[in-house]
Order: C-alpha cells, then structure tokens, then sequence
C-alpha cells in the first residue's frame, strides 16, 4: 500500500480484526456496530480531513489504498468507511470556510461518522423554504451507511428545481433510517431508504450544490466516488485471490491425473493463478494511477482546468472496467481450483463474487465504455455527469 507505514500498521492491525468475524458476518447481514466501532477506534476516520480541522491531511491516493486494504477482507465495511471519506470531500468542495469549520473539526474532535443520503437519481426528496430556514421532506434510497451515522450529506430539490446539499446530523427529528437493505451482496452497507418528514434545516447547513456549469474542481466529487468503486473491485478481487491461493496450498487435494502431490504444482491450478494474477496487478496498478491523477488534479485548487479533469476521468474510468472485470472473473474463475468443497457456507468463498456483482452494478458500465470508445476513436473527452 503507498501509505505510511503508521498508518499500514494501523490498518494491518484493522484488517486482522475484520477478518476474524467477516464470514459469519456476511452470513448474517444487518449492522456491523461493533465492527464500526472498531474502526471509529482506529482513528482511521480522520484520514481525509485536512490538518487545518485536525485530521491527517491524507492525500486521496493515501484514502484510496486503505480502502483497497480493507476490501480484501472486507469489501462491505470498507463501502462504508469509503463512503464516510466521501462526505468529507463533498464538505470540502461544495462547502466553505465556515463549514470546514463547523463540520469537520468536530469530526475529528469527537470520532464522527458521516453517511450518505446524496443519491442523485433519487429525486424524492424536496427542500423548501420556511421562516428563515427550511423543510425537507421525502425519501432517499441507496443511502450507504447512513444507519449508525452521526452526521450526513443529503441532496434534494428546491422549489425552482435546482439542486439543493446540506449536511445534517442523523438524530435530528424527523429524519428515520430504514433498516431495509436486504441485497444479495454488500450486506453491511447499511444501504437503506431514509426518511425525511419536515425535517427543519438551518441556512448554515446548506452547502453549496454543484450546477451545470460548476467549475471543473467542484464536479471532482463523482470521480472520487468513482475512484472509490474502483478501489472495492480491485480490494475484492485481490482478497479472492489471495484466499483461495491459501486455500488451494492447504486444503486441496491434488486431481489423481495430475502427476504431482500437491495441487499447488498441478500446471492447470498454475495457469489459472497466473492469469488472475496478472488480471489483479493490472486493476491494481490502473486504481493507483488513477488515485494518483486525482491526486494531482485535487491539488490543483480552483485552478484545475476542464482537460485535466478530463484526464483523471479517463483514467477513472479505465480502472472502472479492468477493476470491474477483475472482480468478477477472479471471484468466480478460483473455484475452478478450489473445487466443490469450496462451496461449503462455512468458507465463505461466494461472499467475493456476490459482493463483486451487488457492487458493479451501481452504475452501467457500458457507458464508461461508450464515453472511452468517443475517445479513442473520435478523440471526444468527457464531459462531467453525476457518475463520472
């Protein structure tokens, strides 16, 4: 990992933890609390918080790298702890000095999480004007790890059908976290539906929402979200690998055909693993780059032009369908050697590609494709969306 080596020990030490209760976990769902608490524990909340509000002023490269760590045990909780980093972006793009202030020093000071109630396509939700503050109202769906949150970011439509992003803390009244995230995969996410019924909200809490002609700085929010998936695939598809290679070098039974004793040596198990391998270091290596571009392009302030942002899309993007791939294909293509034995729920093997698929899905990979084949063949950057 390119991370401190501090921060790898804590991480490391995170990692052993998780691992130890992740299967049964898996098995059962619903909310991780002693896990999270585990990791509000860690310190490893303050990550991305710059040193100005009193966190540790990580670059994202840092963030993306422990969240890839933590996928390979536990791709569930590090979408939470990801998404929680997230948040801390959206403060820091679309909010200003005074809510760096506010929000993030205390984040620091008192171990806050965030959660996400920001889902863009989700347009249930709807802000207006009361008195000298507001109401929101509504619903929002896919709201990773808003249940067991302190504070959260959410977004909703105001009266003249602009986009409205407030950060609010969890308890207030009238806002409910549904505990109704019952999906195949990435059962920890605490993904749900949350609930606003008149909800009051504070001029103070409004931050500012990124419009159709945001400067390019302000739209680098969905390619750190996107960075962030790319990071979970590639999390995921190295923990897949790495297990079953464990798995294949101590519990598997060399096939009577093969002519060796040990299924590590049986060339069909080496040309497999090889080609996994390659296919894990390729998503690897391109989630780093991208981090990297992102990096640059953060530390660019308002003065990042639109090519360059354009330049970290690409990359993001590129990363997106090899990590997708990767997490797929290794996820399921390790049972070939591992065989039927494998499959038993106490191993928990299947919990890789179930996440792997649950979490692709989030937004068409098709048209990351799309938008690279206009680069390529008709040399057309692109243009900033909600997903890229």
């Amino acid at each position: 990992m390119s991370v401190r080596p501090s921060i790898r020990e804590t991480v490391d030490t995170l990692c052993m933890q998780l691992a130890q209760t992740a299967v049964a976990r898996d098995r059962a769902g619903g909310h991780a609390a002693a896990e999270r608490e585990q990791i509000r524990a860690s310190g490893l909340l303050r990550l991305s918080v710059p040193r100005a509000q009193g966190g540790e002023g990580a670059d994202w490269s840092e963030v993306l790298a422990v969240v890839r760590r933590l996928a390979e045990v536990d791709s569930a909780l590090a979408h939470v702890f990801a998404f929680h980093h997230l948040q801390i972006a959206s403060v820091l793009l679309y909010g200003d000095a005074g809510h760096h202030e506010r929000l993030l020093v205390p984040t620091v000071r008192e171990k806050l999480w965030w959660g996400n109630a920001l889902n863009p396509l989700d347009t249930r939700t709807r802000l207006v004007r009361e008195g000298e503050g507001f109401r929101l109202d509504g619903q929002k769906s896919f709201c990773s790890g808003a249940r067991g949150s302190d504070r959260m970011t959410v977004s909703a439509l105001q009266e003249d059908g602009s986009l409205a992003v407030m950060a609010l803390p969890t308890a207030r009244e009238g806002i409910r976290v549904l505990h109704d995230w019952d999906n195949m995969g990435q059962r920890q996410t605490d993904s749900g539906t949350v609930e606003f019924t008149q909800v009051r909200v504070h001029a103070h809490e409004l931050l500012r929402a990124p419009g159709p002609a945001a400067a390019p700085r302000m739209t680098l929010r969905s390619l750190l979200a996107q960075s962030i998936l790319c990071n979970l695939y590639a999390g995921i598809a190295r923990g897949a690998l790495d297990q079953a290679a464990e798995f294949t070098r101590t519990e598997v039974r060399a096939w009577p055909a093969s002519g060796v004793a040990q299924a590590s040596q049986d060339p069909y198990h080496l040309m497999r693993f090889g080609e996994l391998h390659v296919q894990v270091r390729t998503a690897e290596l391109f989630t780093q780059q991208a981090a990297l571009r992102l990096d640059e392009a953060w530390a660019r302030g308002d003065d990042v032009t639109a090519p360059e942002r354009a330049a970290v899309a690409l990359a993001v993007m590129e990363a997106k369908v090899i990590g997708t791939r990767a997490a797929l294909e290794v996820s399921s293509r390790v049972f070939e050697s591992l065989g039927a034995r494998a499959t038993a729920a106490r191993f928990g093997f299947d919990r890789f590609w179930r996440n792997a698929r649950t979490h692709t899905l989030h937004d068409p990979l098709d048209y990351k494709l799309r938008e690279l084949g206009q680069y390529a063949l008709n040399g057309m950057a692109p243009q900033p969306s909600l997903y890229g």
